[in-house]
C-alpha cells in the first residue's frame, strides 16, 4: 500500500483534508460568484470590473497581513482540532450574511447601498476566517503525520485544495447566484461536521502568553523565522508566487468578458483550468521528488511558468485582433480558433507553478521545531499577504490608469523571473544546509 493511499485511509489524514477541501470549494464558490455576478450583472466597464475584482481580491488577503501573527500564535500553543472547529462554526454565520448579499443583488435590492457592501464585508470576514485555519493545514501535518508522510500529505492538501476550488469555480460559473447563495451556507455547515472528526492536535511546546499587539507580534514573528536561509527563501519564493497568482486571479474575469469575449462560463472555465494545473503540478513534483524535501526542480519550472504566460499573452493578443462582436458561450468558445491553444497556454502556467510552490511548503514544517510550525506558516502568510495586496493594488492602479487588461498579464512573467532567483538561492541554501548536516555527523 502506497504512503498516499494510507494517509487517505487514516483518520491522522482524512477529516483534516476533507475538512480543507470543503473550506476552499466554499471560499470560491463564494469569491467566484460574487465577482462574476458583479463584473457580468452590475458593471458595464472594463476599468471598473478591474476595479472591483481587485478590490474583493485586496480585501480578502488583508486579513492574512493583519492578523497572521496571532493566529500562529494560538495553532501553536492551542490545541489545533478545537480551532478548527471554532473556525468552521465561524463560517456558517459568515457565509449567512454573504448569502443575504447574494440574494439582495440578484433581486436588485440597494445594490451599491447595502448588497455590495455586505458582500465584501462577508468576503473579508473569510479572509480572516482563513487567515486563522491557513497556518494549522500544514503545521498540524508533522504532528499527525510521519517524517516521510509530510510531503505526500502536504502535496495532497495542496492538489485537494485546487481541485476543491476547481469545483467551487465550475460551479460559480454555472448555477444561478440564488441556488449559490443556499449552497454556501449548506458547504460551510458540512464542513464544519466533518471537522469535530479531527484528532487532537494539543500545543507540542511551552504555552507562551499570547501577544496581542498585532503590528509587534507581526515583526517579531517574521524577523524570528527568517533567520533560517531555508525558509526565508521558501516564504520569499511562496509570496511571489501568489503575488502572481493574485494578478492572475484579477485578471481573468475581465480579460473573458472584454478581450476573448466570453460569457461568465468561459471565465469560470480559465479558473477551473489554472486549478486543475496547479493540482496536475502539486502530485507530479511529489513522484519526480520521490518524497524527499527539495528545491531543485524550483527554478526551472518557474521559468517554464514564465514561458507560458508570454505564450498566453500572445495568443490573446492575436485573438483580441479577430474577436467576436458578442459573448461566446463555451461551445462556441472552444469552437473558436485558437481556443484550444489558449486553454494550453493557461494550463502550462498551472503546471509549472503547482511544480515550483508545492515543495517549498514544505520546507516550512520542516526546517523548523515541531511547536514553531504554525507560527512560521503564519509568517509565511504575512509576508504573502504583503505582496499579494501589493499584487492588487498595482493591477488596480493599472486599470485605473488605463493599461488594457492584456498588457498587464505580461507584469506576471516578470515576477516569474524573480521567482525563479528566489528558487535558485533557496536551492543552494538548501545544498549548504544538507553539507552542514553531514559535517557534523550523527
Amino acid at each position: 500500500m502506497t504512503t498516499s493511499s494510507q494517509l487517505l485511509r487514516s483518520r491522522r489524514f482524512l477529516p483534516l483534508f476533507i475538512t480543507q477541501l470543503f473550506n476552499a470549494f466554499n471560499d470560491n464558490l463564494y469569491k467566484t460568484a460574487m465577482v462574476l455576478f458583479v463584473v457580468y450583472q452590475v458593471y458595464n466597464d472594463e476599468s471598473q470590473e478591474a476595479a472591483f475584482s481587485g478590490l474583493a481580491s485586496g480585501l480578502f488577503i488583508l486579513p492574512f497581513f493583519i492578523l497572521s501573527a496571532l493566529a500562529g500564535q494560538l495553532a501553536d500553543m492551542r490545541d489545533k482540532a478545537r480551532i478548527i472547529r471554532i473556525v468552521k462554526f465561524c463560517e456558517i454565520i459568515i457565509m449567512s450574511v454573504g448569502a443575504i448579499g447574494l440574494v439582495m443583488a440578484w433581486k436588485g435590492m440597494a445594490v451599491d447601498t447595502v448588497a455590495i457592501p455586505l458582500l465584501l464585508a462577508a468576503l473579508f470576514a473569510m479572509g480572516v476566517h482563513s487567515t486563522f485555519f491557513g497556518p494549522i493545514k500544514y503545521a498540524i501535518l508533522p504532528q499527525h503525520l510521519a517524517k516521510e508522510e509530510v510531503l505526500a500529505g502536504t502535496g495532497w492538501v495542496e492538489a485537494g485544495t485546487y481541485v476543491a476550488i476547481l469545483a467551487g469555480t465550475i460551479l460559480a460559473g454555472w448555477i444561478e447566484v440564488e441556488v449559490a447563495a443556499v449552497g454556501i451556507i449548506l458547504t460551510a455547515i458540512i464542513g464544519w461536521v466533518i471537522s469535530l472528526q479531527v484528532p487532537p492536535a494539543p500545543p507540542q511546546g511551552e504555552v507562551e502568553k499570547l501577544d496581542w499587539h498585532i503590528l509587534r507580534a507581526s515583526v517579531k514573528l517574521v524577523r524570528d523565522t527568517m533567520h533560517n536561509p531555508e525558509v526565508f527563501y521558501a516564504i520569499l519564493a511562496i509570496s511571489f508566487f501568489w503575488t502572481i497568482g493574485a494578478v492572475l486571479f484579477i485578471q481573468f474575469p475581465p480579460l473573458a468578458k472584454n478581450v476573448i469575449m466570453a460569457s461568465k462560463e468561459v471565465a469560470s472555465l480559465f479558473l477551473v483550468v489554472f486549478s486543475v494545473g496547479v493540482a496536475i503540478g502539486s502530485v507530479a513534483v511529489n513522484r519526480l521528488l520521490k518524497g524527499s524535501v527539495s528545491a531543485r526542480y524550483a527554478s526551472r519550472s518557474v521559468l517554464v511558468m514564465a514561458l507560458f504566460v508570454v505564450a498566453f499573452y500572445v495568443v490573446c493578443k492575436i485573438w483580441a485582433t479577430e474577436a467576436p462582436d458578442q459573448l461566446l458561450d463555451v461551445p462556441g468558445f472552444i469552437a473558436w480558433p485558437m481556443a484550444s491553444l489558449l486553454l494550453l497556454c493557461l494550463l502550462g502556467v498551472a503546471v509549472a507553478g503547482g511544480m515550483f510552490v508545492v515543495p517549498l511548503y514544505a520546507f516550512l514544517t520542516t526546517r523548523v521545531a515541531p511547536d514553531k510550525a504554525s507560527r512560521t506558516i503564519a509568517a509565511n502568510n504575512i509576508v504573502n499577504s504583503g505582496a499579494m495586496v501589493g499584487g492588487s493594488l498595482l493591477a488596480m492602479a493599472m486599470s485605473a490608469a488605463g493599461v488594457p487588461i492584456v498588457e498587464q498579464v505580461l507584469i506576471s512573467a516578470g515576477m516569474c523571473l524573480f521567482s525563479a532567483w528566489l528558487g535558485k538561492r533557496l536551492h543552494q541554501a538548501e545544498e549548504v544546509a544538507a553539507e552542514a548536516t553531514l559535517a557534523a555527523g550523527p
